[in-house]
């Protein structure tokens, strides 16, 4: 999805300044809505905006960087349907939703960017329960997004742990979890 200046958005996540964000899919000529996603303001983080090139000098806007939001860095839990298939979504799902990941809005700014990335590497594994080596398979794409950490892997375990706590998995034991 488009944004607007990098820069902009930059500040207003590191301030933890973010908006919530309603983005709509509609359907032309008809105008009619598909879908409605609220993405709450907590679940933003430098890992899913993306650094446009700078416009030509040719450009009206010499110069100007916008960006790009990478959805799909945002975990599914932060993607919250309000609308979905043209139909709306009751009120009290749309609340359990929210209210399951509100907890991350407690962490520190740069804590909760690790801890989004960990959770969206843990649902793309696919399967309700699994193991740190599910996680350790895609350290590859953690290290990716933040090329200053040496020690992945034990981040990992850190933000496993993290995400323990906010009861959004379980741990059963011997590195093993679930999905909470």
């Amino acid at each position: 999805m488009i944004d607007g200046a990098y820069a902009a958005m930059r500040r207003a996540i590191l301030g933890d300044q973010t908006p919530n964000l309603f983005f709509l899919h509609y359907k032309l000529p008809q105008l009619t809505v598909e879908s409605v996603l609220l993405i709450p303001r907590f679940a933003f983080s430098l890992s899913c905006v993306e650094k446009r090139n700078a416009l030509s000098s040719t450009a009206r806007r010499a110069g100007y960087v916008g960006c790009y939001f990478v959805l799909d860095r945002i975990p599914p839990d932060a993607r919250i349907p309000v609308v979905q298939n043209s139909r709306p979504i009751s009120s009290s799902q749309v609340r359990r939703a929210y209210n399951r990941i509100r907890s991350l809005e407690d962490l520190n700014v740069e804590k909760r960017g690790w801890t989004l990335d960990v959770l969206n590497v843990v649902r793309s594994i696919g399967r309700e329960e699994f193991a740190l080596r599910d996680v350790y398979d895609r350290a590859d794409s953690l290290a990716k997004l933040h090329p200053q950490n040496r020690h992945v892997n034990d981040k990992i375990r850190q933000q496993l742990q993290v995400l323990r706590d906010l009861r959004l998995l379980d741990f059963l034991g011997g590195g093993h979890y679930r999905i909470g």
